[in-house]
């Protein structure tokens, strides 16, 4: 089964490269026709004007000489006279040979030559001028059918093989049959005579025709078959026995479950344990296994291809295949070390940049390097932004260096990421524009206690983007920048520490009570309050005469802005004992105290004990009725 199996994979693999090589094959030939068609287009009437002065310099000459057989031995100066028109025909003759030899060097770099094909596919020579009304290219074909019919008669001799000599041509001969036939262009293209050319063609076919009459026979056949069989029955035991060594090794790898494999941690995270790292063995151990059959697979197939004649060239294609892009890897790393040598410099020159940037901003940030007008608080921002630009401008001076920079598809995709980015950031351009101004505005700083619009609480963050803050409750808020930079903002603690932050709260009371009595109950609350300073001293304000009560706010300074909610708690308390002590009632104006028999509103703890709630007052009056 495993034997059938592998033959599947070889015969697929087979017919999968020699399609890929008939199409190849194909489509080169048609490029090649194309070009060669319209480059020898732009020559065709000069080489036309040389050959028709050849044809009649020809026929004049043949005139001429028929005309010297025909005159007497004694009409002597007629004989000059034809003597040295013949002359002047020659020497026009060498310089039209020159001529066209000019125009044939001209196409040498332009056009390739359509090659004539042996029996195993290899190229015997090239054709590269048309004949008559023979294009190159078909001369080609016909001569490659022609050496087929050579091979395929088994009466062929190449003691049959004649060169003959025809008016413009010579022509290579097999009994009356013309394989081909060498015109003064060939000889030309080839930077030889017309026989001398001819009798090269006649040795390579006669070579090549005895090749193949040994490469065919019955004999070297059942070698190469054999051979090829002895082949495909390595391959098989190696990969059976690969196939072996590999499930060997992950039996072992399983077998070390627990003893040497015991999971990858890296500092208190386990990133695999012990069955994870396990399959991900087996699976790197599949993976060599069928790359390792891959491989051996793609060395046998060269080996095969080489044995037979026919496929000889599949195999150096195969390894053309491996070769040459390992060429054009290796030719291209070292075509591109200049630039890469370029980059490298301009990276490291602007990382000393970055680091002497990095050096002043830690300077400032330390209060060890001042600039008039320059807070310590910019310096990480502005070395942020700095930075950003440095890098920028970076990556600008090495885009040109960059491999593919001046492809179109290297700049259309450079087009479209700045599109996106353009278009889809513009909200988050906004913020980062606000956070750089809320910066250098100085709004804020961290662990300051502020209120953003509706929003109380300590800041915990400043991003370019946001701003985080934690409220009283312990909430984490993200506003976003360009939100701060649209509402109000108030800072309780920017001034503190110098000038203190003044806490106030309002108690309303009735106007039976003296003032003088509520002003000394809430200095007293004051005073018992911690995180009140006792310097500068609280001070009492009466801010409204209403209808039925006084207003009186007790101000009082304090250092601990992110403090106020226990200290308002505890201030309020203490204010409440205080008007207790004081006998003072604390009566919202919603309140009503009727004395008359009720109780007062203060608690039991701050009356005396013989305290009793007053009885109703009744008046009688005796004189009426």
């Amino acid at each position: 089964m495993k034997k059938n199996y592998c033959y599947l994979i070889l015969f697929v693999v087979i017919l999968f490269w020699g399609n890929a090589f008939a199409q190849k094959d194909s489509i080169t030939n048609k490029q090649n026709d194309s070009v060669t068609a319209a480059t020898l287009a732009q020559y065709t009437t000069k080489l036309a004007e040389i050959e028709q002065q050849r044809i009649s310099d020809s026929v004049k000459r043949a005139e001429l000489e028929k005309s010297l057989k025909s005159l007497k031995t004694t009409d002597n100066l007629k004989k000059e006279e034809l003597q040295k028109e013949l002359e002047k025909l020659n020497s026009r003759d060498s310089v039209r040979i020159a001529s066209k030899k000019a125009q044939i060097d001209a196409l040498r770099s332009k056009i390739k030559g359509h090659p004539v094909k042996g029996f195993f596919n290899d190229t015997l020579f090239f054709i590269y001028s048309k004949l008559g009304s023979f294009s190159a290219h078909d001369r080609a074909a016909a001569i490659s059918n022609r050496l087929e019919v050579l091979g395929d008669n088994y009466l062929f001799n190449t003691d049959s093989l004649k060169i003959t000599e025809a008016e413009n041509t010579i022509d290579l001969m097999y009994n009356e049959s013309i394989i081909t036939s060498i015109s003064e262009n060939d000889a030309i293209w080839n930077n030889t005579s017309k026989l001398q050319l001819a009798k090269t063609y006649k040795k390579i076919i006669t070579d090549e025709i005895t090749r193949y009459r040994k490469e065919t026979s019955f004999k070297t056949l059942a070698k190469e078959i054999a051979l090829a069989l002895l082949v495909l029955g390595v391959l098989v035991l190696l990969i059976y026995f690969s196939g072996k060594l590999f499930n060997w090794t992950a039996s072992k790898i399983r077998d070390q479950k627990g003893k040497r494999i015991k999971g990858i941690k890296i500092k208190n995270y386990e990133l695999f344990n012990a069955d994870r790292q396990v399959n991900l063995l087996i699976l790197v151990n599949t993976l060599i296994k069928w790359l390792f059959i891959a491989l051996l697979i793609y060395i046998a197939l060269p080996v095969l291809f080489g044995i037979f004649p026919w496929t000889q060239n599949f195999a150096e294609t195969l390894f053309s295949y491996i070769l040459n892009p390992v060429k054009k890897v290796a030719f291209g790393i070292w075509a591109y070390l200049p630039n890469l040598i370029t980059i490298i410099v301009l990276i490291i020159i602007f990382r000393y940049i970055l680091r002497f940037a990095r050096f002043l901003k830690n300077e400032i940030a330390r209060g060890n390097l001042t600039i008039d007008g320059f807070y310590p608080d910019w310096a990480n921002p502005t070395y942020q932004i700095v930075r950003v630009l440095i890098l920028a401008f970076l990556l600008i001076v090495i885009f040109p260096y960059l491999p593919g920079s001046d492809s179109p598809v290297f700049k259309g995709v450079s087009v479209f990421l700045g599109f996106l980015f353009t278009f889809g950031s513009m909200g988050s351009l906004s913020n980062v524009i606000a956070g750089i101004v809320l910066t250098y505005m100085r709004l804020f700083k961290i662990n300051d206690r502020v209120k953003i619009g509706d929003v109380t609480g300590d800041v915990i963050e400043k991003s370019l983007l946001v701003t985080r803050i934690r409220s009283i409750k312990n909430e984490i808020i993200s506003i976003p920048n360009s939100t701060v930079m649209s509402s109000h903002t108030i800072n309780y603690s920017s001034d503190t520490v110098t000038n203190g932050l003044i806490l106030h709260t309002t108690v309303t009371i009735g106007y039976d009570v003296p003032w003088k009595d509520i002003h000394q109950a809430l200095l007293t609350a004051a005073d018992r309050t911690e995180n009140l300073l006792k310097e500068p001293k609280p001070f009492v304000l009466q801010t409204s005469l209403e209808d039925f009560y006084v207003a009186y706010q007790i101000n009082a300074y304090t250092k601990e802005a992110n403090k106020q909610a226990g200290i308002y708690s505890e201030l309020h308390k203490n204010i409440q004992n205080c008007c207790n002590e004081m006998g003072i009632e604390i009566l919202s104006p919603h309140y009503r105290a009727a004395r008359d028999g009720n109780m007062t509103t203060i608690p039991s703890d701050y009356l005396d004990k013989d305290y009793k709630a007053p009885s109703f007052n009744v008046k009688v009056d005796k004189d009426k009725p």
